[in-house]
């Protein structure tokens, strides 16, 4: 008869297992994640939930500038005669479909034969515009070609139409074939859930944007802050002496700077850019960490395990990866979610000063300031205010996480 194999009387958990614990037992911390993870799902999924699939969604719309929320109106599409590359599902949803049409937003329009009336009155154009059907429908070659008997690159003979594409084929299509494949692809409706911005470019297409600069800012950053914070920290705390006084009276020089005034300064001497903001941001939050390190080390140095180590015969690099560092993890981490939060509105100050990202590129800070130039119009309130809220609920939501880690890792948190 087999024995029964006796069972411990205790389960032995990991340390980070009662951290997790604690953590997902904090509403407010559980809340910051949530919406975290949320961000980086529509920053993976990108243009393939954006209302807009053009880059940045910057298709501009005249006829619709500063319209409210819940706006809905039919647009025609006037193709443009030049080639545009049909990119894949994966390079779409990263970097957008850039579009071969030119778009009308209309009240109404009529067609006469071969020509198009667009009545644009309701928008406050107050004209009509008229287009060539056969030039909003065909992709049409530009200038002459061997294949027609004219100079032009179609002609017309009663109901057909004769054409050569932008690949010079030679295509025919009646009147009737060519009004019905207006009306069945170049005609649609559109609905703008946030409304649209001054250039009546799709505001939720341009927040939803905003995310991915967002995060990319806050994640390189901290990733620079980290690299150089850890790396001087970890020699000041555990080596000491004079590399000590030296760098601690460096972290003492750049502490005393106004950090946005650091991060200004740096964006004018490397020139305007989103890259070189991430930069500036990164090179001007390192201090804070590299105290915190400093300390920690510090402490940690001369615990008996790492005496044993430097008996074993390990160098001072191998105690410092191996044992020193994975003893700070925890108020390591809750550091970088308070900085990732910092880098989100220092790139939406730069960004509302015209520092950061630059046009067609859009971030929240800029569509700040581009709403605050028409605050006190009509819609220019919104234009504001949802950008303000998204910059607003991102970084309440590191905050939360940051705050969640703090008591998760603290051991006298119950």
């Amino acid at each position: 008869m087999a024995k029964n194999k006796e069972k411990p009387p205790f389960k032995v958990h990991k340390p980070s297992h009662d951290v997790y614990k604690r953590l997902f037992r904090n509403p407010p911390a559980v809340i910051g994640l949530g919406i975290i993870a949320l961000s980086l799902l529509i920053t993976m999924l990108g243009y393939a939930i954006m209302p807009s699939k053009v880059p940045y969604g910057n298709e501009q719309i005249k006829e619709i500038s500063k319209q409210p929320i819940g706006f809905s109106v039919q647009v025609v599409k006037e193709r443009m005669n030049r080639k545009v590359a049909e990119n894949n599902f994966l390079v779409a949803m990263m970097f957008g479909q850039e579009s071969p049409y030119r778009i009308h937003a209309v009240e109404n329009f009529r067609i006469d034969e071969t020509k198009l009336e667009l009545h644009l009155q309701m928008f406050g154009t107050g004209t009509n515009k008229v287009l060539n059907l056969v030039d909003v429908v065909l992709p049409l070659h530009i200038g002459a070609s061997d294949k027609m008997k004219s100079k032009d690159s179609y002609q017309i003979e009663g109901e057909k139409i004769e054409y050569v594409d932008l690949d010079e084929n030679y295509h025919t299509i009646t009147k009737s074939e060519l009004i019905q494949r207006f009306r069945q692809s170049h005609v649609e409706k559109r609905y703008y859930i946030l409304g649209t911005d001054t250039f009546g470019r799709d505001t939720l297409s341009r927040l939803l944007f905003g995310i991915r600069i967002s995060l990319t800012v806050g994640f390189v950053s901290v990733f620079i802050s980290i690299l150089v914070g850890v790396t001087v920290g970890a020699l000041a705390g555990f080596f000491g002496g004079r590399t000590d006084a030296f760098i601690l009276w460096f972290m003492t020089v750049v502490w005393s700077i106004p950090g946005i005034m650091l991060v200004i300064a740096i964006s004018l001497a490397l020139g305007r850019g989103v890259v070189v903001a991430f930069i500036a941001i990164g090179l001007t939050s390192w201090v804070e960490i590299a105290r915190m390190v400093r300390g920690q080390i510090m402490s940690l140095k001369e615990k008996p395990f790492i005496e044993a180590a430097k008996a074993l015969g390990m160098t001072n690099r191998q105690i410092i990866i191996r044992h020193i560092l994975p003893n700070i993890f925890g108020p390591l981490v809750v550091l970088m979610t308070s900085n990732f939060a910092n880098a989100i509105l220092t790139e939406a100050g730069l960004s509302f000063l015209g520092l950061s990202v630059q046009s067609p590129m859009t971030s929240w800070g800029a569509m700040v300031s581009e709403g605050f130039k028409h605050i006190t119009s009509e819609g220019g309130f919104y234009l504001v205010m949802f950008p303000s809220a998204c910059i607003g609920m991102m970084v309440l939501a590191f905050n939360l996480l940051g705050n969640g880690l703090r008591d998760a890792y603290d051991p006298r948190t119950t």
